[in-house]
């Protein structure tokens, strides 16, 4: 038996792919402990999970596209989220005395406290973006990108001759995707494409199922956290579309009601939707999303098309790769006309072609292995001899 400590941001997509593997190790009769902000975490994993909670704090809100919004994650998140969360992790390594830690990209604090500690780690990569090098052509960010991660390993009292990027493990980087989806050829051996880690939920007693028309083709809408400004304006459009698409195209918007304009009566409208059981029901014909990675990994799981709007970080590169692998459609998030996406929705509704190549790209993530791979590779790394784990050297596929 050994002992798995889970570092994760205070992020909700990043946190709910974790689980199903923190599931599995535990099943194999592992410890399994999480760390983070436990305000966040809590209600995410319940009142049993093993939480060491790392402190609270307001950090500034994610804006902007392209280049702003990569400035406004680092400066405004990462950075700081890793300053607040140093010493706590330390700690709490200290403590709990892991034999692996699995942490997320998104919180390099873990990399740099396993680092200090000795200890065998491996990365979490519950997004594409940093696996497919984005800015490999801007290498003035990528140069910006490596000092601050350079001045967290300073800050951590690091040899500079030793350092690493805190991203990257060396040893195993976990990733919820898989090669239909990262535009890479084949990876590094130590990354291991687990595709989505399908996980059941509890079941949602309010969600209106009997308003589920029979006959009619439904169509998810559902686009994150990350909207901001002109969430309620895309939604507007949305329902447009929507009515265009025909009375026979029923729409489940999983978005707060208040952003939401007066909908027609045959829409279905919550807060949070049961996304996995109306996929698995067969409820859904095409999805509406904002090219997250794990909207659009369930999605294709099961089959279904998709129409992305991206919004920023690493959901343009996903909508991209999905429009390359003819599994669905890319549109503007913040320039679709209603007609526009009233088009590329019946498309996605009607396309025989686009069907077929989402089950394909779907049948491909899932032989991944999803998070019995991934406990395999954890278990794995685990079992290494002490000082058998590579490391100090930067990793083939890091920036």
């Amino acid at each position: 038996m050994s002992r798995f400590l889970l570092v994760l941001p205070p992020l909700t997509g990043h946190v709910n792919p974790a689980v199903g593997i923190a599931a599995e190790l535990a099943a194999r009769g592992h410890q399994v402990a999480w760390t983070g902000t436990e305000s966040v975490l809590r209600p995410l994993l319940g009142p049993d999970a093993r939480v060491f909670g790392t402190g609270t704090r307001a950090f500034r809100a994610q804006g902007g596209h392209g280049l702003a919004a990569l400035r406004s994650l680092w400066e405004g998140f990462i950075v700081p989220y890793a300053r607040f969360t140093a010493k706590p992790l330390d700690a709490v390594v200290r403590e709990f005395r892991p034999d692996v830690l699995l942490v997320d990209q998104h919180t390099p604090a873990g990399a740099l406290a396993a680092h200090r500690h000795g200890l065998p780690w491996a990365s979490f990569a519950p997004g594409a973006m940093e696996l497919g090098r984005p800015y490999r052509a801007l290498p003035q960010v990528e140069a910006w990108t490596d000092g601050l991660l350079r001045g967290l390993w300073e800050r951590a009292g690091l040899p500079a001759a030793e350092y690493l990027d805190p991203r990257f493990s060396p040893a195993l980087v976990l990733a919820t995707t898989g090669p239909a989806l990262t535009g890479a050829a084949e990876p590094p051996a130590h990354h291991a494409l687990v595709g989505p880690v399908l996980r059941t939920r509890p079941a949602d007693p309010g969600f209106p199922w009997e308003r589920l028309a029979p006959g009619r083709r439904r169509v998810l809408v559902t686009m994150g956290t990350l909207a901001g400004d002109l969430g309620a304006d895309f939604l507007a459009r949305s329902v447009r579309a929507l009515e265009l698409c025909g009375p026979d195209v029923q729409p489940v918007f999983a978005a707060p009601r208040a952003l939401l304009p007066e909908l027609p009566s045959r829409a279905v409208a919550v807060d949070r939707a049961p996304v996995l059981e109306l996929m698995r029901r067969g409820a859904l014909g095409a999805v509406l999303c904002h090219g997250g990675m794990n909207t659009v990994g369930e999605a294709l799981a099961h089959g279904l098309p998709l129409v992305a709007a991206p919004i920023r970080h690493d959901q343009p590169f996903v909508a991209a790769q999905v429009a390359a692998a003819g599994a669905g459609l890319r549109v503007p998030f913040a320039r679709v006309t209603p007609e526009h996406l009233a088009e590329a929705l019946r498309t996605a509704l009607d396309s025989t072609a686009l069907r077929e190549r989402a089950v394909r790209v779907g049948r491909e993530l899932l032989s991944g292995g999803g998070a019995v791979a991934a406990a395999d590779r954890l278990e794995a790394l685990a079992a290494r001899p002490s000082g058998a784990a590579p490391g100090g050297t930067r990793p083939p596929g890091g920036p």
